[in-house]
């Protein structure tokens, strides 16, 4: 894979508009939608607490399955002003940890949401994937299962 100084992918890897990821500091495996729209990476997030520049926080990875949750420990990097896709906004902690995907790890930032209406318990956004991967909306689970719950890694 090679990228050139403008930070464009010339030639690499595919995804496609959903994929299992691994956030392996946080100990979650979790199946995200690929979402180009969205400029930071989100993930479903309950019992939300900050304590000074410390996030706790608890996140059921399955949809539709609240028996399955990881309570997680993470340091706050920022909060933001986030645009929904409605256009509301509203102030988002953001976290940033590792993430796994087709064999490759890199750091992403993720803002901690109630996405329990949604689709996916994660996007990842296009900083997340910008520069690393091409994304064909066509397919799905181009990665491979290599990240899902039932796989290690």
């Amino acid at each position: 894979m090679s990228i050139e100084h403008t930070g464009r992918l010339t030639s690499g890897l595919v995804i496609g508009w959903r994929e299992w990821v691994r956030l392996p500091d946080l100990d979650i495996v979790v199946k995200a939608k690929v979402d180009t729209g969205a400029r930071t990476s989100a993930i479903h997030a309950t019992d939300i607490e900050r304590h000074d520049d410390v996030m706790h926080f608890t996140v059921h990875p399955h949809q539709r399955d609240d028996d399955d949750e990881v309570r997680v420990t993470a340091p706050l990097v920022d909060v933001r002003e986030v645009r929904s896709s409605s256009g509301a906004t509203s102030e988002r902690f953001v976290v940033r940890t590792p993430v796994t995907l087709h064999r490759r790890r890199w750091l992403i930032e993720l803002t901690l949401a109630s996405r329990d209406d949604m689709g996916f318990r994660m996007l990842l956004g296009r900083t997340a994937v910008r520069g690393r991967f091409l994304v064909d909306p066509g397919v799905s689970y181009l990665a491979g299962d290599g990240n899902r719950p039932d796989r290690e890694m």
